[in-house]
């Protein structure tokens, strides 16, 4: 999706908006970072004030988030989702285990039964890519890698409720991972999801639920003995 050049009222808003889009879409993914202000300005065709104002917009609304000396990252795709990283950025993370823990397990069983083969390809993919994140070492790129195959899983439930609601908790599910895994990722913490993927293909919920329940905890326990 590229950005169009604005040229009516209301120039903020509009730009908001082809911002939003660009999050919404997937373009630009969470964590990643944003065009420059002057970039932006260049592609919008709009005034720096008018870009900057709508960045700050949508900084307040949680969508993004400006780091001095750094940039401007996503933080999330949407208000809500906004919304809920900020709520629960404090929760205990037993607790948000827990909630991980009933929600993923209960979308594992679900995909278990209603699978596509479009969604074991996905699976597929996405799981090399997590241990090929794994294997680089790079820790922010394998948390992004963990909550993507996640959320893949979540997806293949076909149950659009529960998979918005798990994408609203995106950042809460991504700092989950983060403080689990820690900075430096060590070999005590790593999990394997290949018999996730395996329990999905087969259609055994009993398996896939089990699986699903077990790794909100596992990579927390690992980093809490290391203390």
């Amino acid at each position: 999706m590229s950005l169009t050049s604005t040229r009516r009222s209301a120039l903020a808003d509009q730009v908001i908006a082809q911002l939003r889009a660009q999050i919404a879409s997937g373009e630009w993914p969470v964590g990643s970072r944003i065009p420059t202000e002057p970039e932006l300005v260049e592609q919008l065709g709009v005034a720096r004030n008018t870009v900057r104002e709508a960045v700050r917009a949508l900084a307040h609304n949680g969508l993004l988030d400006i780091r001095q000396g750094s940039g401007t990252y996503v933080a999330a795709t949407s208000e809500l989702a906004g919304v809920m990283h900020r709520r629960f950025a404090d929760a205990d993370p037993g607790h948000v285990a827990e909630l991980r823990s009933a929600l993923e397990a209960a979308a594992a069983r679900l995909a278990a039964g209603r699978r596509t083969a479009q969604d074991l390809r996905q699976l597929d993919v996405l799981l090399e890519r997590r241990e090929r994140a794994w294997e680089s070492g790079a820790a922010e790129a394998f948390v992004a890698a963990d909550a993507t195959l996640h959320m893949a899983v979540v997806a293949a439930s076909h149950n659009d409720v529960l998979a918005g609601l798990y994408a609203d908790l995106g950042g809460v599910v991504r700092d989950s991972v983060r403080a689990g895994v820690g900075e430096v990722l060590r070999p005590e913490a790593h999990q394997d999801h290949a018999r996730l993927v395996a329990a999905i293909r087969a259609g055994d919920g009993d398996r896939a639920a089990a699986e699903a329940s077990a790794h909100p905890f596992g990579c927390r326990l690992a980093l809490l003995e290391q203390e």
